[in-house]
């Protein structure tokens, strides 16, 4: 799941429910390691960031991100913020779930979480996640 755009301000946080965070695309996309997704999970959330991204940022992130090589697909989500829900888009891996991050991956998203006000408890969840490099 990706759905960050630099050049864009990040304007909330807020919860996807329903879905859980995992990683994928290790065998396929020739990285490192896998890379982050998310794949609905009954019970499970997903704490994220909201950007406000320009259309045009938006046709380069689809571009950069795959979603014209059909690598990750565009969907819109429900998501929870202590505003109310709103709609929000991400980005889903088209292949199997599986794989490992590589250690600098996870500790780039556990600064992300971090950065974006993640409850302690939802960013030590992540800091704990198996890696290719130190395997726990």
């Amino acid at each position: 799941m990706r759905a960050y755009c630099p050049h864009s301000p990040m304007t909330g946080v807020g919860w996807i429910e329903g879905w859980r965070l995992t990683f994928a695309g290790e065998d396929v996309l020739g990285w490192e390691g896998a890379v982050t997704t998310i794949v609905e999970s009954p019970g499970d959330r997903v704490f994220v960031a909201l950007y406000d991204v320009h259309p045009e940022d938006g046709k380069q992130l689809d571009e950069v991100e795959g979603v014209t090589a059909g690598t990750y697909r565009k969907l819109h989500v429900r998501v929870a913020t202590l505003d109310g829900d709103l709609t929000a888009w991400v980005y889903l891996f088209t292949g199997y779930e599986g794989g490992m991050p590589t250690t600098w991956y996870l500790a780039e998203l556990v600064n992300a979480a971090e950065k974006a006000g993640a409850p302690a408890d939802y960013v030590e969840q992540l800091r704990t996640r198996p890696t290719r490099d130190a395997q726990r």
